[in-house]
C-alpha cells in the first residue's frame, strides 16, 4: 500500500480542491527530493526532456519557496481587527455574522478587500501551475 503524506496541509478539514493541489505538488516534491532525478535522468537527451526539466525545476521552486512566501495584508500584526459577533438569523435556528463598523475598522476593511483580490490572483496562479505540472507528468519517473 502506498500512502501519500501531504506535508503542506494543516491537520483538520480541507476542501478537495486544496487537497488535489497539495497532493499533486507533494508528488513533485517527493520526486525531486527522494528520487533525485537530476542524477538519474539525462535531461539533455532532447528538447522535450530539456523543457520538462526546466518546468519541473521551476514548479518545484514555486511550490517550495515562492508560494509559501505569500503574505496577506490581513496578516499584518498591527492591523486592528473587528471582533466577530453573531446574532440569531430571523425565522431560523441559525446564526449569522454581525457586520462590523467599516469606518471604525477602515484599515481592516481595506486590507480585507486587498486580501480578496490577492486570493483571486493566487487561485489563478495555483490553477496555472497545476496545469503546468499535469502537462509534464509523463516525465516524473526515474
Amino acid at each position: 500500500m502506498k500512502i501519500l503524506r501531504i506535508h503542506t496541509l494543516q491537520k483538520g478539514w480541507a476542501d478537495k480542491d486544496h487537497v488535489m493541489l497539495h497532493a499533486a505538488f507533494q508528488l513533485l516534491v517527493d520526486f525531486m527530493e527522494q528520487e533525485k532525478p537530476d542524477r538519474i535522468v539525462d535531461w539533455n537527451a532532447n528538447s522535450e526532456h530539456k523543457h520538462a526539466w526546466k518546468e519541473i525545476c521551476a514548479l518545484h521552486k514555486w511550490w517550495s519557496q515562492t508560494r509559501p512566501a505569500r503574505r496577506s495584508p490581513l496578516d499584518e500584526g498591527s492591523l486592528k481587527k473587528p471582533p466577530m459577533r453573531w446574532k440569531k438569523a430571523p425565522d431560523s435556528d441559525n446564526r449569522q455574522l454581525v457586520d462590523y463598523d467599516k469606518k471604525k475598522y477602515a484599515a481592516y476593511d481595506s486590507a480585507l478587500r486587498k486580501h480578496w483580490r490577492l486570493e483571486k490572483k493566487w487561485d489563478e496562479e495555483d490553477q496555472r501551475n497545476l496545469h503546468r505540472l499535469i502537462d509534464i507528468r509523463q516525465f516524473l519517473w526515474t
